[in-house]
């Protein structure tokens, strides 16, 4: 389905996104294996970071080859593409835009040539320095011309670091990425190839995850543990906060780029990473299952079910249900397909909002008092539809319950939040919030009861979206426009 703005979209609610993640990235170093095929799979599992276009880079040792378009993994490519991307060592990309526009010129890999060959690259995060970063590539390269942010060709910061790469003569590329990360802030997982080798690069805060595995005869990058598994590699690691990897056929080395400290995002465990996804070597779905018991003994109701909002709200609805004693229940129906169609909804549809991907069982529902369990809540208009539509299918009592705290502050680091002025929480109270969505009683998990279901020390956690508290210097404009909103 499509946004109103015309872009793809598969959000539970059509008018209201969802917060979404940049991207996801995958690369590969398998000699005799189909690196394309694998890519293409590995994308897949890493499609729920990225909807609106699809990419890979392959190279034979000889060229790199590039394809990449619009649309979901499974629209991009096809039998025939990847049958012609032949090659060892490929890199792979399913974007959804935070910086630049969502335009073919935009998907990734971006690929430049240079004295020593081609250069392709992929990148997960948001730079928060491109205006130094613009002026040093002034300085090394005074013909090389600077998107600016605001036109339609390639504005991302992908390629801006691309550019930056190239920009160092015909010195060798390792040299290269290690003068160049260092300058880099914010947040990003870099997977890039020259002909014969893969690269992988992970910010010194390790903001957005990263992972290493291995194939009986080669290397595997991802963005989650999930693509790893499906296909076929082996969990060996995470790259580090402020590692740099080479793989090429003398075998895998790693550098340091900087300090590791960690700051790892804690929206990944309420919403962004796959739950069959491992980070810091706990299960995503283990945490969101605590993080629903977390939230049962902070907000306990006495109700007759507990349903989830699909599917993100599912394993914090099991762990409410078995700490509270309410029996779990499926009250809701996903439309996984709705998403899938590039028909425009007419105006009638979309004014009915969520019941496009959601439909209630009814006789599961009425006469019941409902805790209904969501991720998030960012503008409410998604929760006062969900609300709307269980009273009319006959719930007795709505009580939601959100396994985030808040959302009160802007992501500068690849997640899409609205500005802080869209956000529903700065301006209201709980209970204001409660009354606006029309819900029963409305409860939020505490800052400090989601960062304990983690298991992760606060302060290797980066909560600026819920605290204000940024661990990279953000963008001084940013910094302005933040002064004049919280006015």
């Amino acid at each position: 389905m499509l946004r109103p703005d015309g872009q793809l979209s598969l959000d539970i609610d059509p008018i209201e996104r969802a917060p979404q993640d940049e991207c996801g990235v995958f690369g590969v170093w398998a000699p005799g294996e189909h690196v394309a095929e694998l890519t293409y799979y590995g994308l897949f599992a890493l499609q729920h970071r990225g909807q609106e276009s699809a990419g890979m880079a392959v190279s034979n040792g000889q060229r790199i080859m590039v394809f990449k378009d619009m649309g979901l993994v499974s629209q991009v490519f096809n039998e025939t593409t990847l049958t012609a991307l032949r090659g060892h060592v490929c890199v792979g990309h399913t974007r959804y835009s935070t910086t630049g526009a969502s335009v073919w010129q935009n998907a990734q890999p971006t690929f430049r040539s240079g004295p020593r060959g081609g250069l392709a690259l992929a990148h997960n995060g948001n730079l928060t320095n491109t205006r130094e970063l613009e002026q040093w590539l002034r300085e090394l390269d005074s013909g090389e011309k600077v998107p600016e942010k605001k036109t339609m060709d390639s504005t991302n910061d992908t390629s801006l670091v691309t550019a930056l790469m190239v920009s160092f003569g015909d010195a060798p590329l390792e040299e290269v990425a290690m003068k160049v990360l260092p300058r880099l802030r914010g947040a990003f997982c870099l997977t890039f190839m020259n002909e014969n080798t893969l690269f992988a690069a992970r910010d010194p805060q390790g903001i957005r995850p990263l992972v290493l595995g291995r194939l009986e005869h080669g290397w595997v990058v991802a963005s989650e543990t999930a693509a790893l598994d499906i296909v076929g590699a082996s969990f060996v690691r995470e790259v580090e906060p402020g590692e740099f990897i080479a793989i090429d056929e003398a075998g895998l080395r790693s550098q340091r780029f900087a300090e590791a400290r960690p700051k790892g995002c804690l929206f990944e465990y309420v919403y962004l990473a796959r739950p069959d996804t491992t980070i810091a070597g706990r299960g995503v779905h283990t945490t969101r299952v605590e993080i629903g018991r977390e939230l049962a003994r902070e907000h306990a109701i006495d109700a007759d079910l507990v349903i989830p909002v699909p599917e993100s709200g599912t394993p914090s609805a099991i762990g409410y249900a078995e700490e509270s004693g309410i029996p779990y229940g499926q009250g809701l129906v996903k439309n996984a397909y709705v998403g899938r169609t590039f028909i425009q909804p007419s105006q009638t549809i979309r004014q009915l909002g969520i019941r496009l991907k959601l439909n209630p069982l009814r006789e599961i529902i009425a006469g019941k008092r409902l805790v209904v369990v969501d991720d998030s809540i960012v503008r409410g208009n998604t929760q006062r539809a969900l609300v709307r539509m269980l009273r009319e299918a006959g719930a007795a009592e709505v009580h939601v319950r959100i396994s985030s705290p808040p959302v009160e502050w802007p992501c500068f680091y690849g997640i899409d939040f609205s500005t802080r002025a869209e956000l529903i929480a700065p301006g209201l109270s709980v209970e204001e919030i409660c009354r606006s969505i029309g819900a029963d009683t409305l409860g939020y998990i505490s800052l400090e009861g989601l960062t304990r279901a983690t298991t992760i020390a606060p302060d290797n956690l980066c909560r600026a979206c819920f605290d204000g508290n940024y661990p990279v210097g953000i963008p001084p404009e940013q910094a302005e426009l933040l002064k004049l909103e919280e006015k």
